[in-house]
């Protein structure tokens, strides 16, 4: 697999914190305005120039770009942000409560993404993946890295080994409580060593992120295309990633609401779904182990323990499939939760009191408090060129946006 250093652009020690920004992704419109509000350096800004915007403007015009480009630059040109003198790369540690998680910080190479030797779980939305390549050629910059990761066992794990605190780059505290910790690497035999040990390691797989890293690659094969001198060597080739070790990563649950029963009652729901796994009323709020959902509904909780799961492939036995394939599909006619609007998700971040907020709204109509995917399970299902379902994942916490910047 291959890994190059960089010579980009990163906040200036005492405006990373007030630069630094939560992904585009994770964010509605009025999140991402309440994120910005007061914080006019916020890569919020930059990721989601259309909250500056007047209301109604359609999010996936020039327009957005364009004025992407412009607050981008705003942030360069009053030296807010400034270029490394040669190329690096960074150790980046995030440490929310007793969880901490330290990954590296390079470029990734396009082609590597092309060939599958970066391995993908999930399917991209066609307006979502041109929205971001329209960000990303308009700016010519990658403006948030994919969040990658590799095994356990590799070299990786040596590498991101903790400094010492004193020493970093960046260290603050956000908003949200997550610690952020950068420290540059620009020793050029180190770097070398780095680039040596990546060599070894057979592929890499996408965690999240999944629009960027289709977009980026898909950026450079236009360049490519567009460029009659084209060496492979250019800028545009690779894409700006941070790539963790397996074992250190959190994967919280996604956890769906539904807003109607499908036209059941109460009773008509629950004894069709008595049929469909083996259903309790228990009162359990976040179930304990796979093949078990725990179900929000009428101001109760309810355990549904699905059997007959012997013999089924990594996609048909993962929690979300079975809950799609045997509860929403047949019994509410969720046909196909990327694009019905009768079904949300919430991030396992939140809890199980939102779902329980979301419920007793009236909003919706029933929750599903999900049990965690594993990395094992993401891997399986990459290695075998699968699929997940959509929103299997919820990583936390978070890559921040703005903190290192690529450009091309």
């Amino acid at each position: 697999m291959k890994i190059k250093a960089f010579k980009g652009l990163r906040p200036t020690v005492e405006k990373a914190s007030a630069i630094a920004s939560l992904p585009y992704d994770v964010v509605n419109f009025a999140q991402a305005k309440e994120q910005a509000e007061g914080k006019p350096l916020s890569f919020m800004r930059v990721v989601r120039s259309e909250i500056e915007l007047p209301a109604g403007t359609e999010p996936y015009s020039d327009v957005v770009y364009n004025h992407a480009k412009e607050n981008f630059q705003k942030l360069v040109d009053g030296g807010h942000m400034v270029r490394e003198d040669a190329p690096c790369m960074y150790l980046y540690r995030q440490v929310m409560g007793d969880h901490a998680q330290t990954g590296l910080v390079a470029t990734f190479s396009a082609e590597d993404y092309d060939a599958d030797v970066i391995k993908k779980h999930e399917k991209t939305r066609e307006a979502k993946e041109n929205d971001r390549y329209m960000l990303t050629r308009t700016l010519r910059v990658n403006t948030g890295p994919v969040f990658l990761t590799v095994r356990d066992g590799t070299l990786l794990d040596k590498i991101v080994e903790d400094k010492k605190d004193e020493d970093a780059l960046f260290d603050f505290t956000a908003d949200d409580g997550i610690r952020h910790s950068v420290w540059k690497i620009s020793d050029p035999e180190t770097l070398a060593k780095i680039v040596e040990t990546f060599d070894a390691i057979p592929c890499a797989y996408v965690a999240d992120g999944h629009h960027r890293s289709a977009s980026n690659a898909r950026c450079a094969r236009i360049f490519k295309g567009e460029n009659p001198n084209h060496t492979g060597d250019e800028d545009y080739n690779w894409f700006l990633s941070v790539v963790f070790p397996a074992g250190q990563l959190a994967i919280l649950p996604y956890n769906r609401v539904v807003r109607d029963l499908n036209g059941n009652s109460k009773e008509e729901f629950l004894a069709k779904l008595a049929q469909a796994c083996k259903l309790e009323k228990t009162g359990v709020k976040a179930p304990d182990c796979s093949k078990n959902v725990s179900m929000y509904l009428d101001g109760e909780w309810y355990s549904l323990t699905f059997e007959n799961t012997d013999g089924l492939d990594a996609v048909s036995s993962l929690d979300v499939a079975l809950l799609q394939d045997r509860v929403l599909a047949p019994l509410l006619g969720i046909g196909d939760p990327r694009t019905d609007e009768r079904i949300d998700f919430v991030g396992g971040i939140k809890g199980t009191d939102e779902l329980e907020k979301l419920v007793n709204s009236k909003e919706f109509a029933v929750a599903f408090s999900m049990y965690p995917t594993t990395t094992d399970q993401l891997m399986a299902i990459a290695d075998a060129g699968q699929i997940m379902p959509p929103k299997s994942t919820w990583f936390e916490p978070k890559l921040r946006s703005g903190l290192f910047v690529h450009t091309f």
